[in-house]
C-alpha cells in the first residue's frame, strides 16, 4: 500500500489499483491451473503498516532478549490473485480487466506466512483484512492521480505562462 511506481508495478496490489484507475488496461494472471480453488496463485498480502508495527514489535524483543530470532510476519490467510481483483473491484465499484497467461517459471501456488510465534513471542498480529487493505490502497491511488493531474497541471502552466 502506498506503491507508486513510474511505468509498470512489479506487485500485484498495485498493479491492479493502477488498472483500476485507468492507468493501465488489465492485469495478467500469470496461470489459472494451479491446484487452487480458482486454480490462481494463492499468496499472503499484507499491509505495510502492519509490517511496521511488526518490525517494532520485534525490536522490543530483541531490546530484551538480545540475540537471532527469526518472526514470520504475514495474514497466515492466503488470497488468491482473482480474491484480490474481486476485493479491489468491491473496494473501487469498477470492474477489473483480466487476462490469464501462461504460468511463470519458478512460482509456486501457495505461499504464506505462519504468524504464531510472532503472535505468542511478540504479541503482534496483522490487523488490516483484505477489505481494508484494498479501500486504503484505492483511495490512495486516487488521491496520487488527482495529485499527479494537479502537479502536471501546475507545473506546466508555470513553464507556458
Amino acid at each position: 500500500i502506498g506503491e507508486d511506481p513510474i511505468g509498470r508495478p512489479n506487485n500485484l496490489m498495485p498493479f491492479i489499483a493502477q488498472v483500476a484507475v485507468g492507468r493501465l488496461p488489465y492485469v495478467n494472471i500469470f496461470g489459472t491451473d494451479y491446484d487452487t480453488p480458482d486454480g490462481t496463485g494463492v499468496r499472503d498480502y499484507i499491509h505495510v503498516v502492519d509490517v511496521a508495527t511488526g518490525h517494532i514489535a520485534a525490536f522490543k524483543q530483541f531490546e530484551k532478549n538480545c540475540g537471532l530470532k527469526v518472526y514470520n510476519l504475514g495474514t497466515g490467510k492466503g488470497y488468491s490473485v482473482l480474491d484480490m481483483i474481486k476485493a479491489l473491484e468491491k473496494a473501487s465499484g469498477k470492474t477489473i480487466p483480466y487476462k490469464a497467461c501462461p504460468r511463470r517459471p519458478g512460482d509456486l501456488a501457495n505461499v504464506y506466512a505462519d504468524p504464531t510465534l510472532a503472535s505468542k513471542e511478540l504479541g503482534w498480529t496483522a490487523e488490516r483484512d483484505l477489505d481494508e487493505m484494498c479501500k486504503l490502497s484505492f483511495d490512495l491511488k486516487i488521491i496520487l492521480k488527482r495529485g499527479h493531474f494537479f502537479l502536471n497541471h501546475n507545473t506546466q502552466s508555470h513553464h507556458t505562462g
